[in-house]
């Protein structure tokens, strides 16, 4: 897997370096800015960038906004947020094209499963920290379509959209994937998405999950 880093952060930027060359990818740029963060990967067309949202020169949704724009000229590139805030205006969009994942620094507890949903963005697929998926979901609106699921339907979504699979739902529900099975296809049929491919409807039902939220902005983790 080839990589770009954008990271302002410069010892966060080489740790993340060495952590992926220790793993075996090849990390081909490392840059502390969101313009060098798209001039970088016109230069190297990686598999996957990753990229603070904050950055220079703004230090405000730089990042955000790079990848976004990233996302329009590389469509096959994988795209992680790797930040410390939750940053809304343009991650549902990214959501919505796939190959995106959006992780927080402060709840990265485990090196190998970082690494493994780096794969798995790499690879076309997504990963979202819970934490994420909660603040792009929360408050809902009234009338909104996933009022229509039950408190274990909307669980099972939130997992969805962290790109768990049927298998690693059921594990984390402690329940059988016949009965996520079951669940899914409750979700699937009361959000409306009742024809097509599997993958295609799940991707639908984790952008409307995502798209129903009240005012984009920026919301900041609280310290405990």
């Amino acid at each position: 897997m080839r990589v770009v880093i954008g990271e302002d952060s410069a010892l966060f930027r080489e740790g993340l370096a060495r952590l992926l060359e220790d793993a075996g990818h090849q990390v081909v740029a490392k840059v502390a800015d969101a313009p060098s963060m798209i001039r970088a990967v016109d230069a190297h067309v990686p598999d996957l960038a990753i990229v603070d949202v904050r950055m220079p020169p703004g230090l405000t949704d730089d990042g955000a906004r790079a990848a976004r724009r990233l996302r329009e000229t590389h469509p096959g590139l994988g795209i992680v947020l790797l930040s410390q805030h939750v940053e809304t205006q343009h991650s549902v969009e990214l959501v919505s094209s796939g190959r995106f994942g959006y992780l927080l620094k402060d709840r990265v507890f485990d090196v190998d499963d970082f690494i493994d949903a780096l794969r798995r963005v790499a690879a076309g697929g997504s990963a979202l920290d819970p934490e994420v998926v909660s603040r792009l979901l929360s408050p809902l609106r009234a009338g909104d379509r996933l009022r229509r699921l039950t408190p274990r339907e909307r669980e099972v979504l939130a997992l969805m959209a962290e790109g768990r699979t049927n298998l690693g739902i059921a594990r984390r529900l402690w329940l059988t994937q016949r009965t996520i099975e079951t669940h899914i296809a409750s979700i699937l049929a009361k959000l409306g998405l009742v024809a097509g491919e599997e993958d295609h409807r799940r991707v639908l039902a984790v952008i409307t999950f995502l798209n129903h939220r009240s005012t984009p902005g920026t919301y900041e983790i609280p310290v405990d």
